[in-house]
């Protein structure tokens, strides 16, 4: 072309959480029966939405408002809904102002990070999600700043090592942290995040809390929301039903802003993402209409309840195979429906495989793993991928220089959690011996 028409380095944007699909699909076509362990989709792994819930959805189809577009903000009776549940639990008490819906998550967060300049950086986690890494990758055109989650320690966070990135980073603007994590499944503790708001407030940052799961909980633990602890600092909370109802096909999330006028340079920051929003007119209506219907509902609570109760059993399942390998580390999750796993240093290498009988399959994989600089654990998951049809996500590909692996918790049966948790659990410890 006469101009280059793509910023430099952006050819090293990858979601590998969805290439892979790519690559299963094809082993589908020559005979590989898959578990797709890969994506946090209840619904594709068979999770029944109850009738209650699709009446109340049935019944907002037939209302003509559900139809047009709603305030930019978002659908009001909604957010008065929303903002109740955040007030009442007594911590940053937020008004209408102060939610902004979105169509879905990944919206929200290319909008909080595109509406900065780019010169403005976000500390993140070490793993992290690849949507933020790459909504900070691509608004600063520069590698991502990073906390490391540490493997051996339950992938709590240090927050000395975050104070040492923000004294070394004058650019840091805000810190942000998903709570449950994606991919560990760590859930921060209260002490741990008194420490980001008590960094934030002495730096003069502001924080970012991915909060989407912060209802999926289990093995005891329980979640703070960044509200109820943030104080007079700025602060932004993602929230979404995509994961809670479930509905991920609706792409509805929001913004929660605490503290909005605390700071006139967060002020006008949260004015050019709500400006953003306008320039779409507003996002979808319908999904809006039914969220307090639906929480509302009688039966909610324990419906989430029974769904939590499942990720808890699949997590310890989960957990208790894979603990057996004594080349990983591995860490039962508390929350979310994700578990990382990663192999102890020096571990793997690129000459280890595991056998393959059709010929097809094989040459497929030999030829994507062969390639220059394929990372050691990208090499693992595609021979167990082809090997066995279990289908998972290299962990190298969330922003760390760990090796090993993402898998979800969302299987319907536990006996077949079971049988996928062995299988692997075995194929591992063969293609280390490989």
């Amino acid at each position: 072309m006469r101009v280059q028409l793509v910023p430099s380095g952006t050819v090293e944007l990858t979601y590998e959480i969805r290439n892979i699909v790519n690559v299963a699909e094809k082993l589908q076509k020559c005979g590989v029966t898959i578990n797709w362990e890969n994506i946090g989709d209840p619904i594709v792994k068979g999770e029944e939405i109850p009738a209650w819930m699709k009446e109340i959805v049935s019944a907002a189809v037939m209302d003509n408002d559900s139809w047009g577009y709603c305030h930019t903000r978002g659908v009001l009776k909604t957010r008065e809904f929303i903002c109740d549940l955040t007030n009442s639990r007594g911590g940053a008490q937020i008004t209408t102002e102060n939610i902004i819906f979105f169509n879905g998550l990944g919206d929200a967060i290319a909008k909080v990070y595109g509406c900065l300049q780019s010169e403005a950086r976000v500390l993140m986690p070490s793993p992290s999600y690849t949507t933020h890494t790459l909504g900070e990758l691509g608004h600063a055109n520069s590698a991502s700043l990073h906390f490391k989650l540490d493997p051996k320690n339950g992938w709590k966070p240090n927050p000395a090592e975050i104070r040492s990135q923000i004294e070394k980073n004058p650019n840091i603007c805000a810190i942000m942290i998903i709570n449950p994590d994606n991919p560990t499944g760590m859930v921060y503790s209260r002490e741990t995040l008194k420490e980001i708001v008590a960094l934030a407030k002495e730096f003069g940052l502001f924080i970012i809390s991915d909060e989407v799961y912060i209802n999926i909980v289990y093995n005891g633990e329980k979640t703070v929301p960044i509200s109820d602890l943030i104080g007079d600092v700025p602060g932004i909370a993602l929230k979404g039903i995509s994961k809670e109802f479930p509905w991920p096909g609706s792409r509805c999330g929001w913004i929660e802003v605490y503290n909005e006028n605390s700071d006139d340079q967060f002020r006008k920051y949260i004015n050019q993402i709500l400006t953003a929003k306008m320039n779409e007119v507003c996002s979808t209506t319908l999904p809006q209409t039914v969220i307090p219907a639906i929480m509302k509902h009688p039966e909610y609570q324990n419906y989430l309840k029974e769904r939590i109760a499942l990720y808890e059993k699949s997590s310890n399942i989960t957990y208790n195979f894979l603990k057996e390998v004594p080349e990983l580390l591995v860490n039962r999750t508390n929350g979310a429906f994700y578990m990382a796993v990663a192999f102890k240093n020096g571990v793997l290498n690129s000459s280890q495989s595991l056998p393959i009988a059709d010929t097809e399959v094989r040459n497929l994989v030999e030829s994507l793993v062969n390639k220059p600089d394929v990372s050691p654990d990208k090499r693992f998951v595609y021979y167990m991928l082809a090997s066995t049809g279990i289908c998972t996500v290299p962990l190298s590909s969330f922003a760390t220089s760990l090796q090993g692996f993402r898998v979800t918790l969302l299987e319907r049966s536990p006996a077949e959690t079971e049988r996928i948790y062995n299988t692997l659990a075995n194929r591992i410890k063969e293609y280390l011996a490989s």
